[in-house]
């Protein structure tokens, strides 16, 4: 479905709709003689309301110019149409957009502005009940205004719970892995401890047979003995591949991480020698990309984020980049600012940077 029909067929934006479309068939009895200017009014409310919804958060000066259009072109259908009955509804449409998203309380103050002019334009015009009216439609405002409210709060509980939830869902995985490796140490160890102990005293006792020159040559001995040290030989290996099979498995975790992200879309590229058995350092990087998705997502209004883990001889070089934009001066804020404490603790180093593209591009050593 195209952007501009996703818009219009949001939970909020449908019913903004059908009022601006009731709005305007009552207009055709308004009596205004100045028909073009208070269509081209509605049609500017439209368009203005619609597109403010395609504007990212990351530039609240466009939002801010649309909602500032949106505004001018409700007050002019009531100025154009004071007597309609039916023009202060954009005023409700326009608060209600308004509490989705900006806080309360300079809501309230456009609110009291707006409902202050519609007074004084009806009164203008010689209606018989302006205060009534304005009452009226400044009761709808707040109401609608409480829901889109409770809505905004209610998407933002959803959205930080998604996230917490990931984060959960990142970190019991890297518990798991953890929970695993340790299960296979002591799997290994007890192998090597107790059967390996117990077939080397087994050889030694079947090497002192071979030594009797009545039992050195019977064939059970010998095939008894030689048995005895295969079974010792592939227990060592089994003990080895149990230690060599450790490592959590980081990519699960980042992958879970940035699953209920709908942007940007996460790609990794983890070198494949790289097998992690420290938690602390695992939940490090976790830590670190979990930081830059945020960042992508609030800020540059990125649609992907690349995440690069290579071995660089005894330390781990990682990069994270996006696809976004980088407005004004880079500067560290708190985010970035723990992100840098976080590696500096696990004893490595952080840099920032923009890329040939404009993005932000962020490089951390650390030793692994």
């Amino acid at each position: 479905m195209p952007a501009a029909l996703r818009v219009i067929f949001q939970a909020i934006n449908l019913p903004a709709v059908l009022t601006w479309l009731a709005v305007a068939l009552s207009l055709r009895h308004d009596g205004t003689r100045d028909q073009v200017a208070q269509w081209a009014a509605m049609i500017g409310f439209l368009l203005s309301f619609l597109a403010s919804d395609l504007i990212p958060p990351s530039r609240p000066r466009r939002k801010l110019a649309l909602f500032s259009v949106e505004t001018l072109c409700a007050l002019a259908v009531c100025w154009l149409a004071p007597k309609g009955g039916t023009s202060p509804a954009l005023l409700v449409v326009l608060i209600a957009h308004l509490a989705l998203v900006y806080p309360p309380r300079p809501v309230l103050i456009v609110a009291l502005l707006l409902n202050l002019a519609l007074y004084l334009i009806m009164r203008n015009a010689g209606h018989s009940a302006p205060l009534v009216v304005t009452l009226i439609f400044a009761g709808f405002q707040g109401f609608a205004a409480m829901i889109a409210h409770y809505a905004r709060t209610a998407e933002r509980t959803r959205d930080q719970l998604a996230l917490v939830n990931a984060d959960l869902l990142a970190t019991r995985a890297l518990l798991a892995d953890s929970a695993r490796d340790a299960e296979r140490l002591r799997v290994a160890r007890e192998l090597h401890d107790v059967a390996g102990h117990k077939l080397t005293a087994m050889m030694l006792n079947l090497r002192a047979l071979a030594a009797e020159p009545d039992l050195g040559q019977r064939y059970e001995v010998q095939l008894a003995q030689q048995l005895a040290g295969e079974l010792l030989g592939d227990i060592r290996d089994v003990v080895q591949a149990l230690r060599d099979s450790r490592g959590l498995d980081l990519a699960t975790a980042l992958r879970a991480l940035a699953a209920p992200m709908p942007r940007p879309a996460l790609e990794l590229d983890i070198d494949e020698r790289i097998h992690l058995t420290d938690p602390a350092l695992a939940e490090t990087l976790l830590r670190l990309v979990q930081e830059a998705l945020t960042n992508s997502a609030r800020h540059a209004d990125a649609e992907y984020v690349r995440v690069s883990i290579q071995r660089d001889g005894e330390h781990l070089q990682v990069r994270v980049e996006d696809d976004g934009r980088v407005r004004g001066t880079l500067r560290e804020g708190n985010g970035l600012a723990g992100m840098r404490e976080r590696i500096a603790a696990a004893g490595g180093s952080l840099s920032f940077a923009r890329n040939e593209r404009g993005a932000m591009r962020i490089d951390a050593r650390l030793p692994g």
